[in-house]
């Protein structure tokens, strides 16, 4: 049986995006440091710089949601899109990201009791796996 996760994606005002269900692997040592390594070092935008290195920015929550889900899906099963509000998968951890303009995003973990595990930026959690190892 898999480690199920789901990866939130909010606006900095509480609403919700759309929700990504991972069917396996989602333990913080798997999904969490995939889903850190991806979003480490992207910068949260309001409107695409002429220019600019596009790879590493995110023209808004909307557009590092779909860039996510992206970088994860790769072919059939395994991750899924739930509407916003989703819950009770079976999921064994809850990744919630969200971000503001000029800031990079930021990642929530908690566990399938509601406990939070870490709140911080993708390179803090990448420390914290390393400390909680």
């Amino acid at each position: 049986m898999g480690t199920r996760s789901l990866t939130v994606f909010k606006y900095t005002n509480e609403k919700e995006i759309v929700v990504m269900y991972r069917q396996f692997d989602g333990y913080p040592e798997g999904h969490g440091l995939e889903l850190a390594d991806f979003l480490d070092g992207i910068k949260m935008v309001n409107g695409i710089p002429g220019g600019s290195e596009s790879s590493r920015l995110a023209n808004g929550m909307g557009c590092l949601a779909a860039q996510t889900i992206s970088q994860f899906k790769d072919g059939v099963g395994g991750i899924y899109l739930y509407p916003a509000g989703t819950r009770d998968c079976w999921e064994d951890f809850i990744y919630t990201v969200t971000g503001k303009e000029g800031e990079s995003p930021l990642m929530t973990v908690t566990d399938s009791r509601g406990k939070t595990l870490f709140n911080g930026s993708p390179s803090d959690f990448k420390d914290w796996l390393k400390e909680n190892d």
